[in-house]
């Protein structure tokens, strides 16, 4: 039986659902906890995990021949993380997905959710608005990459989370945004000194 805060919170984040909807969604889903530094899905696993963030902070990186690592993306609160590579290509994820904080995360297995997903018409509709929501964020960032300067890169990320310059080691928002920890730290005296 659901509590009054799952209730709570299943409406306030699926708000087109139903109560028998949330039912059946609870039913798929469980709750993780995520210790700091704690691998969500390695490099080279095949698996169909689909997770809403609700307390933390995930990244996803890849190891360079050289070993540097290059942080891909940070996903936070309130929204979706998953290896797309797994999801969608039915490959091997070409990624590692680590907490980079205690995180909380409501889990769901993609594979397993389909079957009930497919029979319900609202959470089929929510699959597709989630991963039509996953692909407007991939395309914002491509469009960031293409169109602003890393410092405009990192000013839209900082008006889109503030505290995340508090959360992330520099090295990983540096590799985020495409430049250098030293060029990092340009741009934030470079802006300092504007204001």
């Amino acid at each position: 039986m659901l509590s009054f805060d799952d209730i709570e919170f299943y409406l306030r984040v699926f708000k087109e659902l139903s109560y028998s909807d949330i039912l059946e969604l609870s039913q798929l889903s469980e709750s993780r906890l995520l210790k700091a530094g704690e691998v969500y899905i390695a490099e080279g696993s095949s698996t169909h995990k689909l997770a809403y963030i609700k307390k933390g902070v995930i990244r996803s990186y890849f190891l360079k021949e050289n070993g540097d690592e290059v942080t891909f993306m940070i996903r936070w609160e309130n929204q979706f993380i998953a290896s797309i590579d797994n999801i969608i290509h039915q490959k091997a994820s070409r990624f590692t997905y680590q907490a980079l904080e205690d995180t909380t995360l409501l889990e769901v297995d993609y594979k397993k959710a389909q079957l009930v997903v497919d029979d319900n018409p609202r959470l089929s509709n929510l699959r597709s608005t989630l991963l039509l929501h996953m692909l407007s964020q991939a395309m914002d960032r491509l469009e960031a990459f293409v169109i602003l300067s890393p410092e405009e890169r990192y000013i839209k990320l900082v008006q889109e989370k503030p505290d995340i310059v508090n959360r992330v080691a520099d090295k990983y928002l540096a590799t985020l945004l495409g430049i250098t920890p030293v060029s990092l730290s340009r741009i934030r005296k470079r802006i300092a000194i504007a204001r």
